[in-house]
């Protein structure tokens, strides 16, 4: 970012709670009963009754659990609970609410005033959580080429609107943020991790106090930092030209990457908010907050500080751990039955390198616990070299079974199993001249590169460790 422009943004994160039924009707909530289906696509306008559907005369109550699962996020992130709060009518007119209003929070949220903190570039920085609420999932519309469908499945879907301050200064702190704000919420066990409509994030963003453009419904947390970073560029750009940035909504097209105009932005009293008088004031009782507090298990940031004194991790390793909870509490598991160092690097790096590249988490690749400590103990007793062991663990993912299967159905190389393996050395240094030339004028990338031609002839047979150590003892 250049020195010349100062940056505001806050965001706006809406995250789908995994309550079994709706917020304001007893329909099976979407988010967990797909989850349940095993695949299955569901019917559109299946899960629904004339309260979701916003029909005349019907009366909407409200689940407690959604309040409890609200209310536990909010005290996670060190917001001060209200004594009572209640529901308003935000009205407006458009085909994904029926009704022409969505039950939500206004004057009295459930939560205000919490924090999350980050580490930006190595130093902490805390993002100020300005309010969290509650509020009802409008329908879903599917735009055709000559028509509209709405489908009224997810209507009613519970959902929480956690606002921050302005606090972000670039793109990249918008997206550590929503990254923090997404393993906060894993570890809760408040919202489906695997799925990324269940976090939604509206961003807003002004340059050198100008007014502020919105920008609506980034899915997930990798294209926060693309749609800013354009966004920013589009607004800088304009003011060189002499353009005064109007207040406006915008919709990121992650196709294009690009921001797109879709109207002037409304103010709080366009939407006309009047108290819901078919809904009761919830009364936060403090026994229900205490007990909350209690369930709310060890946190990232508690986790991380943990990991680095009870098993002597570097600050990096300890992140990369307790970036994914499911990884973290393998690493614990498999610190009881291998080393600590292997526990780490194959958790925290290699697993890790195998899951991105995949683009899956833990859950969603199929891997069993078990089978990871089986594959990382083999590793340790020096049954397969580290090449050799990652390349089953590739083919863990893709078939979704355990190493000795995959070690057996392709035929992997077992260290030791490769013959003479000092005539092997002996001929590649004898095939490679050049090489030896060179390292025997100082390049340790010709050892490097003989060490190399080593484990590819055995095909992994031999470890790099072996292989240097061979090749060092002949040229002597």
């Amino acid at each position: 970012m250049s020195d010349e422009t100062t940056i505001m943004i806050g965001l706006e994160t809406h995250v789908q709670l995994n309550s079994n039924t709706k917020i304001f009707c007893g329909c099976p909530n979407p988010v967990v009963y797909t989850a349940n289906l095993k695949n299955k696509e569901l019917e559109p306008n299946t899960l629904t009754c004339p309260t979701c559907l916003g029909l005349p005369g019907s009366k909407p109550r409200t689940n407690a659990k959604v309040v409890e699962l609200a209310t536990k996020t909010s005290l996670a992130v060190g917001c001060k609970i209200a004594d009572a709060t209640y529901f308003s009518r935000k009205t407006y007119f458009y085909p994904d609410m029926s009704k022409n209003f969505q039950t939500t929070q206004f004057e009295v949220p459930l939560a205000e005033k919490g924090e999350v903190e980050l580490n930006v570039d190595e130093l902490k920085k805390k993002i100020r959580i300005r309010r969290i609420h509650m509020e009802e999932d409008p329908a879903k519309i599917i735009h055709e080429k000559d028509y509209t469908l709405v489908d009224y499945n997810r209507s009613g879907i519970p959902l929480i609107e956690i606002v921050t301050e302005p606090d972000m200064k670039t793109p990249k702190e918008a997206r550590l943020y929503l990254q923090k704000l997404a393993m906060i919420l894993e570890y809760l066990g408040v919202y489906d991790s695997t799925s990324e409509a269940a976090l939604k994030t509206d961003a807003n963003i002004s340059i050198n106090g100008g007014n502020r453009v919105e920008i609506k419904n980034i899915t997930g947390t990798k294209e926060i930092e693309r749609a800013l970073s354009y966004e920013f560029i589009r607004q800088k750009n304009a003011v060189k030209r002499g353009v005064v940035i109007v207040q406006e909504t915008r919709q990121w097209d992650p196709t294009t990457g690009i921001t797109k105009a879709l109207r002037t932005k409304e103010s709080e009293a366009d939407y006309g908010y009047i108290f819901e008088p078919d809904l009761n004031v919830i009364d936060v009782d403090k026994k229900l907050t205490e007990r909350l507090k209690k369930e709310i298990p060890e946190l990232p940031d508690d986790k991380e500080k943990r990991f680095i004194k009870a098993y002597k991790l570097t600050q990096k390793m300890a992140e990369s751990l307790v970036a994914e909870k499911d990884i973290a509490d393998l690493f614990e598991i498999a610190s009881k039955n291998v080393s600590v160092a292997n526990a780490a690097t194959w958790c925290g790096i290699v697993l890790k390198k195998t899951l991105n590249y995949n683009n899956l988490t833990f859950v969603q690749s199929g891997l069993k616990q078990e089978w990871m400590i089986e594959l990382i103990l083999s590793y340790e007793k020096k049954e397969y070299s580290d090449v050799i062991a990652e390349k089953i663990l590739r083919k863990m993912v893709d078939d979704k079974c355990d190493s000795k299967t995959v070690a057996k159905k392709y035929k992997f190389q077992k260290l030791g199993d490769v013959g003479d393996v000092d005539s092997i050395v002996k001929k590649l240094i004898g095939a490679n001249k050049k090489a030896v030339d060179d390292y025997k004028a100082g390049s340790e990338k010709s050892l490097n590169f003989l060490v190399g031609q080593v484990m590819r002839e055995t095909k992994g047979g031999v470890d790099a460790n072996t292989a240097r150590k061979k090749i060092l003892e002949m040229l002597k």
